[in-house]
């Protein structure tokens, strides 16, 4: 049995070439030649589409809304507060002008009061004539200004209009009905100025 000669070792059969002490040996033209290492950011050189800002356009259109907000803003609130101040001055307007009618009202009243007190000592029995027809007119007064006086009697007792102050035994009154106004009452509903002060006659 022949065997075929073995090839000499290419590697082993090149001649080495001596290697000065501190150079660096040239590398084999079979082997790969490794490269520079990658840099670590050479992966993020390029930003993507999300990455980009804004660009000079956007930042001035978004900084031109973001001024007419704010000056909208300031401006409603300039408004706002020149709306509640006129109306606190018509409000303390409307008083004034609502004082001054209902004082002017019962000027009338004052002056048939002194001219009655100026008579005083004339006949006593005239003095109570004008007084009571001063008190007339100033019933007058008060129910042209939307309170009408209340002071009747043999009626029924209503909450909204009386307040009880008494209870009496009285067999001529049906039960629950106003027996005497001790003290009248003016207005009516949400208008009210008081209620009546009234004795009723005693339920059975």
């Amino acid at each position: 049995m022949s065997s075929r000669p073995q090839e000499p070792d290419r590697a082993a059969s090149e001649p080495v070439e001596p290697v000065a002490e501190g150079a660096v040996r040239p590398p084999r033209g079979d082997l790969p030649q490794p490269g520079p290492p990658p840099r670590p950011e050479a992966a993020n050189d390029e930003p993507g589409p999300d990455a980009a800002g804004p660009t000079p356009a956007e930042d001035e259109y978004t900084t031109a809304i973001q001024d007419e907000l704010e000056d909208r803003w300031r401006r409603a609130l300039a408004d706002l507060d020149n709306l509640r101040k006129r109306h606190a001055r018509e409000l303390e307007r409307e008083r004034t002008v609502e004082r001054s009618r209902t004082a002017a009202a019962f000027l009338p009243v004052l002056d048939n009061l002194e001219l009655a007190l100026t008579h005083a000592g004339a006949d006593p029995g005239a003095i109570v004539e004008g007084v009571r027809a001063v008190r007339d007119q100033a019933v007058n007064v008060l129910e042209l200004l939307g309170y009408p006086r209340h002071a009747e009697t043999g009626v029924a007792f209503d909450p909204a209009r009386h307040e009880v102050v008494g209870v009496v035994q009285d067999p001529d009154a049906p039960p629950g009905t106003v027996v005497e106004v001790l003290r009248p009452g003016y207005g009516d509903g949400e208008r009210q100025l008081r209620p009546a002060a009234v004795t009723v006659a005693k339920r059975e």
